[in-house]
């Protein structure tokens, strides 16, 4: 994308607009969003009362 700090926030938005439209559509996502994520177990309970 071409750098934009010079144009005012209207032409801005809309060259962003027009690089969106250009852009090649996204791949379909492989698994769930935020199925990949590293879980936690939740700390214990006993120091919330603190």
């Amino acid at each position: 994308m071409a750098n934009t700090t010079k144009l005012s926030k209207d032409e801005r938005k809309k060259a962003k607009r027009t690089a969106r439209k250009k852009a090649a559509p996204k791949a379909k996502r492989t698994h769930a969003r935020g199925s990949a994520k590293r879980k936690v177990k939740k700390m214990v309970r006993g120091t919330s009362k603190r």
